[in-house]
């Protein structure tokens, strides 16, 4: 979604609702509860009696990295095409790249086209920074791969809903102005110059006599320019002076050229475009950020009444998640993408974040991941009936199959956690044996059953080495040299008999400390002679329960130190 930079905020109280204001649906007592608060929007669509194909929309500004918050509005929106799908209509998926919109500032961070974050020292930064004030697709690629900034900034886009399985029909603003299908409502807005200018004065102090709602392109520099001096409506055309433009603190100068354009030669104010979307795309439902709720949500739906003669869409307002405890920001670096997400996670677990309820804050962290795949296989434990939890059994029932490519029962999810600990070792087989070990995989198991496990045990080792936490060490395959003294040698050698004998992990970490004792070891001396022996490091993971993972001869052989 654009974002306008001269947004005036009302209160929270100002913000568009649905029913979607507990983790289901409405809240409790609500005779038309849904579980899903997907379905209630859904409702509230039907209600209108819509055509054919109902339109559910998102979009954006191509300013910078295409990272995970963008997709609030593209994963809200499929659930509720999926939804109203399921009930029998036809629906269609938009997302509108508003890339006629002008670089307003330099990014901090770009991403190429796999989706990898880079800083703009590795790209062509001279290629945005000589093309501010001018419309993204008119601004080449730094990458010099797509034909435009805006084409780069979609095919990111695109890329990530195809990761997510969401069929998404990407548009571009800029053809809409090209092919003329914006140029009726630009027509009827200058036609109604002063009901625009009335309607739009109420949310913005700096409309006067002369504001006009059509930013022209400068024909000779090629910026956009908001000063226009004369309309020609026969004509078509709009003639204007290109002057400066205020992008924040800064201002990005213009040429000073006086110039004539057609209406497919510019474009509409963000506060007129966004509602002229609407009416030429037949948009039936946007959720949107709080920000706009705020901001531009109110104008808009003015100007689709009042100045458009038309009904807005059926809003969602969704709450702003946090990165890692902090707000997402481009600028400052704190953004994470789809794809590197999906390098840690399968997409079922990034589906699930998005499902839960839209009006509720969440974090998203990174360095806990952990806890949210043990969320979304709880939340798949009990779809299938293998756990009771009376609060999410409902909503599990009704989201579930929309999270999964397919509904298979005989699934292994591997704990995140024991996932990243078989990631310490590189012995595929090795890894196996040690989920067998733990009764997570058996001789009936499918094989395409244990291939996504290990594809797991892949994503959680990547996750440890990207958050060097305390799974993130390696398993040596071959007996590392360790020098150790002859108690410490006599200790390991009594905890390898304790190994032989079989016992669990947790008995294996509460004899180290036995052993120790046994033979005035300190116990930390001990700890460190057996990540020297396993690790070759002086420091791991819980050693007692993770020697307790690995196959028991192997254990022994090593505490013995024999080859």
């Amino acid at each position: 979604m654009s974002v306008d930079d001269d947004t005036e905020p009302t209160t929270v109280d100002d913000q568009p609702t649905t029913a979607a204001d507990d983790e289901g649906g409405r809240e409790e007592g609500d005779d038309a509860h849904h579980a899903f608060w997907a379905d209630e929007v859904a409702d509230e669509i039907l209600a209108r009696d819509p055509d054919e194909p109902i339109v559910v929309k998102g979009g954006i500004s191509p300013s910078g990295v295409a990272h995970l918050g963008n997709f609030n509005e593209i994963l809200r929106g499929y659930f509720v095409a999926e939804v109203l799908r399921e009930r029998g209509y036809e629906v269609r998926q938009v997302f509108t790249s508003d890339d006629k919109d002008p670089l307003r500032k330099l990014p901090r961070k770009l991403a190429d086209k796999e989706g990898n974050i880079v800083g703009l020292g590795d790209v062509d930064a001279g290629a945005l920074g000589q093309n501010l004030g001018k419309p993204y697709t008119d601004i080449p690629d730094p990458f010099g791969e797509a034909e435009s900034y805006a084409a780069h900034f979609a095919a990111l886009i695109e890329a990530d809903a195809e990761r997510l399985g969401v069929p998404v029909e990407m548009i571009s603003n800029t053809e809409l102005y090209a092919d003329g299908t914006f140029e009726p409502v630009v027509r009827h807005l200058l036609e109604n110059a002063d009901t625009a200018r009335e309607v739009l004065s109420e949310y913005q102090s700096k409309v006067d006599d002369d504001y006009v709602p059509f930013n022209p392109v400068c024909g000779n520099c090629g910026k956009i320019t908001e000063t226009v001096t004369a309309i020609d409506l026969d004509a078509g055309t709009v003639d204007y002076v290109c002057t400066d433009m205020t992008a924040g603190d800064n201002t990005i100068s213009g040429c000073g050229h006086e110039g004539t354009a057609t209406f497919r030669e510019g474009k509409l104010p963000w506060r007129f475009e966004w509602p002229a979307q609407w009416q030429v795309l037949g948009v039936d439902f946007e959720p949107f950020g709080k920000d706009h709720a705020e901001g531009s949500w109110p104008s808009g739906e003015d100007i689709a009444r009042n100045v458009l003669g038309i009904e807005p869409p059926v809003p969602m307002t969704y709450e702003w998640f946090t990165l890692n405890g902090e707000p997402l920001s481009s600028s400052a670096g704190n953004i994470v993408t789809v794809a590197e997400v999906l390098e840690l996670a399968e997409p079922e677990v990034l589906r699930y974040f998005f499902a839960l309820n839209p009006r509720r804050a969440r974090d998203f962290d990174l360095r806990r991941l952990d806890l949210l795949v043990n969320d979304f296989d709880r939340f798949e434990r009990v779809y299938f009936g293998e756990e009771t939890d009376e609060n999410i059994e409902a909503l599990a029932d009704r989201a579930y199959p929309l999270l999964v490519d397919e509904v298979r029962e005989d699934r292994v999810r591997l704990p995140y956690t024991f996932a990243a600990v078989l990631g310490m070792v590189d012995d595929p087989e090795l890894r196996v044996q040690m989920a067998k070990n733990e009764g997570h995989i058996t001789d009936e198991t499918p094989e395409w059953a244990v291939e996504d496990a290990m594809e797991r045990v892949e994503k959680a080792r990547t996750w440890a080495e990207r958050m060097d936490n305390e799974y993130n060490y390696r398993l040596q395959t071959e007996l590392p040299e360790v020098d150790l003294d002859d108690d410490v040698a006599a200790a390991l050698s009594d905890l390898a008999d304790f190994v032989e004998e079989g016992h669990t992990g947790e008995e294996i970490q509460g004899e180290i400390y036995e052993a120790a004792k046994a033979h005035d070891v300190q116990t930390g001396d001990l700890f460190q002679a057996g990540y020297l022996l396993f690790f070759d490091q002086t420091q791991g993971p819980r050693l007692g329960e993770f020697l307790g993972e690995l196959e028991a001869a192997f254990v022994v052989k090593r505490l013995r130190r024999e080859e």
